[in-house]
């Protein structure tokens, strides 16, 4: 079975954004990470539906602790260079659900899609795909 990084990854994450975001990991293993959190009032726009950034936040934190997760033999990090995202819904209570996984794992990059849903029904909130640069050290 593969490394779990869900205890890792949640304590590297705390006093950052994805732990004021209140956001949890159920499963964290190379190509796969799957992570949620309870809708809030500060997860909410003024307009009363769940704000974007919310969304992406969640999407993006798994998407990159799956790329921590999955990074290949001399690698020392990553960065985002790219990523998209389509809303097909929203959530004001109950909790959000993200399914992220690996898509391509090459020397120099990492594409990772996820999928947001709303935990109650299953229905689709997001899908959200983003792009990430492989980072190595210097000589």
């Amino acid at each position: 079975m593969a490394e779990d990084f869900t205890a890792t990854l949640t304590e590297r994450q705390a006093g950052h954004l994805p732990d004021l975001l209140g956001l949890q990991w159920l499963e964290a293993r190379s190509g796969y990470v799957k992570g949620r959190f309870t809708v809030a009032r500060h997860h909410m726009a003024p307009n009363g539906f769940l704000h974007a950034a919310s969304v992406i936040a969640l999407a993006d934190s798994a998407c990159g602790y799956g790329c921590v997760a999955s990074l290949p033999d001399g690698a020392s990090g990553f960065t985002t260079i790219e990523l998209k995202s389509n809303f097909l819904g929203t959530v004001r209570e109950g909790g959000v659900l993200c399914e992220a996984r690996l898509v391509h794992g090459g020397r120099q990059t990492q594409v990772w899609d996820a999928v947001v849903t709303a935990e109650a029904t299953g229905k689709t909130v997001a899908l959200f795909r983003c792009t990430q640069m492989v980072l190595r050290p210097t000589a």
